[in-house]
């Protein structure tokens, strides 16, 4: 019941964040508004609920929790709470494919963005795996080839940008990840793959408890060390693959959030995930609300504020990381 009171307040956050969210922008919509809309009564401001704002922030709870779900199992697999997709090379990877069609292929459908950013995520995994096999898939040299991974992708992208410069606006927008113009469509596409990918990851809590007590503890318990390593690796490629595709390379969720949600509820990953996925989406909604109203009428992306929010907490984590001896 202790363990659950804290996932019990990150619901409530994110319902409360979720309403806030609702409400501010360059156009305010007051509760009574919001209160003839969901009785169904004309409203002026039903089509901007509704149709622009209701689904950027389903988008942006959906991608928090993947994202957020990514991160612990990458945390429990490498035993390093500075681990995330985006550490590994995930991000990088479906940055680069994205950012080559919007850059090669400018008259490409919308469709094209998403399905290129979710390639480029499994190309990552693909060659992470290809150069961390021969070293059995350990946690250092998962964390320390990921680092290469996506310096490597990273490295693809500045080339672009700097081939194309003349139409960076969009390429950026998207690198730095946001939630505008998000819709239905995207809705539609996000959810399924959330709806599945993140309980099959909450089932998986007894083999990433596991994996924390370390590789000759869990070869002691008859786990197959490399086989289910590829496959919970495979999972959260999966999920932050998704989650990236619809929202751009936001960084620092899937880092800072398993991190807080285990100085919490501690290091067992069927009260972690859940709380961890619920801190995630509050990351994302409170970042999106700060940017609708720093720059009114302007946005600023959720990426950067994310950034902003995440990057002294790390500075934080990385301080404390060295004091320990």
């Amino acid at each position: 019941m202790r363990k659950a009171f804290p996932i019990a307040v990150a619901f409530l956050v994110m319902i409360g964040l979720a309403v806030l969210s609702v409400r501010l922008g360059a156009v305010p919509v007051s509760f009574g508004d919001l209160w003839a809309i969901l009785l169904q009564e004309e409203s002026k401001f039903t089509f901007i609920v509704t149709e622009v704002r209701l689904p950027r922030i389903i988008v942006g709870i959906l991608a928090g929790f993947g994202l957020a779900v990514g991160g612990v199992i990458v945390q429990s697999l490498v035993r390093n709470p500075l681990a995330s997709p985006d550490v590994i090379g995930i991000t990088k990877g479906a940055g680069f494919t994205a950012a080559a069609v919007l850059f090669l292929f400018p008259e490409a459908p919308g469709y094209m963005l998403p399905a290129a950013a979710f390639v480029g995520a499994i190309a990552a995994f693909v060659v992470l795996l290809l150069l961390g096999r021969r070293l059995s898939l350990s946690p250092a040299s998962l964390a320390l080839v990921g680092i290469a991974v996506g310096a490597v992708f990273q490295a693809g992208t500045q080339y672009l940008i700097v081939r194309h410069p003349t139409d960076i606006n969009m390429a950026l927008l998207w690198l730095s990840g946001s939630l505008w113009s998000r819709g239905w469509d995207d809705v539609l596409s996000l959810l399924p793959w959330i709806a599945v990918l993140a309980p099959v990851a909450w089932l998986q809590f007894p083999k990433l408890n596991v994996f924390q007590l370390g590789d000759e503890s869990g070869a002691s318990l008859g786990l197959n060390l490399t086989r289910q390593r590829f496959w919970l690796l495979l999972l959260a490629v999966a999920l932050a693959g998704i989650s990236v595709s619809a929202v751009g390379a936001i960084g620092f969720i899937g880092l800072i959030a398993p991190h807080i949600a285990r100085g919490i509820v501690g290091s067992r990953n069927q009260w972690l995930i859940p709380l961890a996925a619920l801190i995630g989406a509050d990351l994302m909604l409170l970042g999106d609300c700060l940017g609708r109203i720093v720059v009114v009428p302007r946005e600023v992306p959720v990426g950067i504020m994310t950034a902003v929010i995440g990057a002294p907490y790390f500075i934080y984590l990385l301080r404390r990381e060295r004091r320990r001896p």
